[in-house]
């Protein structure tokens, strides 16, 4: 946790430095960019994302105050709701990768060895394995 701790904070740091959004804007702009016609509802961003519920909603709010995503009524009785990125959202989340894949790699790739990087991958995919 300390590790995970150490490597996020060096990252928001490079994203804060590059004058950027904070890093759960980029798991945002990045599930709704893989999302099929890049929308989703707010429940299935939580599932996708280490988000809390009442943080994403007012993350979403943010976002959407920024232009980067906007919210579309898709129920008859217009309770539901789609998260759908917007043109200006795709650029933010293209700007954010080209400082966060760099800080990826200083911060956690330049410290392992390929066959490091694998055995950790490896660990990492079987203690997150629901049972």
């Amino acid at each position: 946790m300390r590790t995970q701790q150490v490597v996020l904070a060096a990252i928001e740091q490079d994203f804060k430095a590059a004058e950027l959004p904070p890093l759960g804007w980029y798991d945002v702009l990045w599930e709704l960019a893989q999302a099929t016609a890049g929308k989703l509802r707010p429940y299935e961003i939580e599932e996708r994302t280490l988000l809390a519920q009442h943080n994403l909603s007012r993350l979403l709010d943010r976002m959407e105050k920024a232009g980067l995503v906007y919210r579309e009524v898709f129920s008859d009785d217009g309770r539901g709701r789609w998260v759908i990125i917007t043109e200006a959202g795709s650029a933010m989340r293209s700007r954010m990768w080209a400082v966060y894949a760099p800080a990826l790699q200083r911060h956690l790739g330049d410290k392992l060895d390929d066959a490091q990087a694998d055995q950790l991958a490896g660990l990492l995919a079987m203690l997150s394995r629901k049972p």
